[in-house]
């Protein structure tokens, strides 16, 4: 990598850590937090010559880090007419937070969220009974199956909450575990539930009609692929685990559009499809994802949808464009000549990182059931949890009322 690339990325890198982290000035040293290590932070010393930064990376290569491109993003130099310099320091943008409607929000989450799952479960369409013995409702398994997720219990504990909800008329008839246990490994479940997720994020579509962001997370099962290295002569494991790509709202955190793979589907293969689902019912304006989905294919599956992209550019790209379309070229050279202000809007992305900080922190980073199928529903499952959670919050705090048509 050249030297002027290389120092690209550390800019790039030190304007993130800039704008999420605090940066403070003490004893003459600047204090910039690590980017991997919460709990570790770097000093940084302006000197006549550029800047100094304890960091291994300055350490070994004696070239400006990105702690210290933070340091200078986080200061302003203004040259006055008379020859001083004055200095501004930047502080770091903070968003408020109506913390009466989140409190209220939170207190009467539980009760609110049977009632608006019941309502969501209530545009689930009954498959036709034909012969054999009379199944439970499919609207009940998907009640008691969310609700399951919602309180993060194992089956037989939640035998408690699945009577509660019956007493209130939600359900008509409490399941047994194994019941929903095996509902759960149903891949009729999973088109079900696919549905319901879109119609979930119904209620904020007014609310979401411009940013938004797309990234994937991983959710781990208690599971290991194994095999036999013949080159090593030894048996070698790896932990399996399932990705969730989403597409997601940036105001109020809404998962618009999913879908769950195995860890071996990269995500540059899923914008289209998540964006051409999401498109159905929502106004995308811009949508921001990382590197990973940066390809001339997805630029012009976005460029035909009117969607402007907010994705960065690989090192070793070029602005070349293939047949007849420039919109590749145009977009390299704003990202490569006004890089401050695509930073800036690039910056919404973070707002993801947020929704699956949200969900993992809930309703946990793993699921419990045994089969692809189950792992699969069970996932989705939290999703919806977390946008019924999502709609909860902005009855309080925007006074929205949840309709799921």
């Amino acid at each position: 990598m050249e030297y002027q690339e290389l120092l690209q990325m550390r800019k790039e890198r030190g304007y993130e850590i800039a704008k999420k982290e605090k940066i403070v000035q003490k004893n003459g040293k600047w204090l910039v937090p690590s980017a991997t290590n919460p709990h570790k932070t770097y000093e940084v010393v302006l000197t006549i010559s550029g800047a100094e930064c304890n960091c291994p990376d300055f350490t070994e290569r004696g070239i400006k880090c990105k702690h210290a491109f933070a340091v200078y993003w986080t200061l302003t130099k203004t040259r006055n007419k008379d020859g001083s310099t004055t200095i501004t320091e930047t502080k770091r943008i903070t968003y408020p937070q109506d913390w009466k409607a989140y409190s209220e929000a939170t207190e009467q989450q539980k009760a609110l969220f049977q009632k608006l799952l019941n309502d969501l479960c209530n545009t689930i369409d009954e498959p036709a009974y034909t012969f054999g013995r009379p199944r439970m409702s499919m609207r009940d398994m998907v009640f008691s199956s969310a609700l399951k997720v919602y309180t993060t219990f194992s089956l037989r504990r939640f035998a408690t909450d699945s009577k509660e909800a019956q007493s209130k008329g939600y359900i008509k008839k409490t399941p047994d575990y194994s019941t929903v246990a095996k509902y759960m490994e149903s891949s009729e479940l999973t088109t079900i539930l696919k549905e319901i997720l879109q119609i979930s994020a119904l209620p904020l579509k007014s609310i979401e009609n411009d940013s938004f962001s797309i990234d994937s997370s991983g959710f781990s099962p208690n599971k290991f692929s194994r095999w036999y290295d013949y080159k090593w002569g030894r048996e070698r494991d790896r932990k399996l685990f399932y990705k969730a790509h989403l597409l997601t709202g940036n105001k109020t955190h809404i998962v618009c559009g999913a879908e769950i793979t195995t860890q071996y589907i990269q995500d540059v293969t899923m914008l289209p499809q998540l964006v051409q689902e999401v498109s159905k019912n929502f106004h995308i304006g811009e949508l921001a994802g990382d590197k990973a989905y940066s390809s001339r294919g997805n630029v012009d599956v976005l460029d035909k949808l009117g969607i402007m992209p907010r994705i960065p550019f690989n090192e070793r790209v070029t602005a070349n464009p293939r047949g007849h379309s420039h919109i590749w070229r145009d977009l390299y050279n704003y990202f490569t000549y006004h890089r401050e202000a695509f930073l800036e809007k690039y910056h919404q992305r973070s707002n993801i990182e947020s929704v699956f900080f949200m969900i993992k922190s809930k309703f946990g980073d793993y699921v419990r059931s045994k089969t692809d199928t189950a792992c699969i529903n069970e996932i989705y499952l939290k999703l919806i949890c977390h946008n019924l959670c999502c709609v909860i919050q902005e009855t309080f705090e925007l006074g929205i009322q949840a309709n799921f048509s």
